[in-house]
């Protein structure tokens, strides 16, 4: 399974952004899916996750409503809207595919994407 995800870049603090990512087979359609990131000299950590029916896994605390994950599965493409972005923010996003089809958490993934670069900076 491949993991496309695209839509980084650079944006100015309180800009939104919305990122993708899309499997390649549609092993992706029964199991939940999530983004991580990884900021430079920090550890990786969980931003959002959804279940393979569409409903909400959660969400990393420090997102406090700012961030929106959703998924089609038709289209095997798990989104995230980023709004009111701040510099904090940035860091290297990766899509994931988790082993079961609820729940997200970095121990029981079953692939990664390549990671997207988000860097919010005026």
């Amino acid at each position: 399974v491949q993991l496309q995800a695209c839509g980084g870049g650079l944006v100015q603090p309180g800009d939104s952004l919305r990122l993708s990512c899309r499997g390649s087979r549609r092993t992706s359609s029964n199991n939940a899916m999530g983004w991580f990131r990884q900021a430079p000299g920090k550890e990786r950590e969980f931003v959002a996750g959804v279940n393979w029916d569409g409903s909400i896994s959660g969400y990393g605390d420090f997102v406090k409503g700012r961030f929106t994950i959703s998924a089609d599965k038709d289209k095997n493409t798990v989104y995230l809207e980023m709004n009111s972005l701040k510099p904090e923010d940035t860091a290297v996003y990766y899509c994931a595919v988790a082993r079961s089809s609820f729940g997200v958490s970095s121990q029981r993934i079953a692939y990664w994407g390549q990671g997207t670069l988000v860097t919010v900076s005026s």
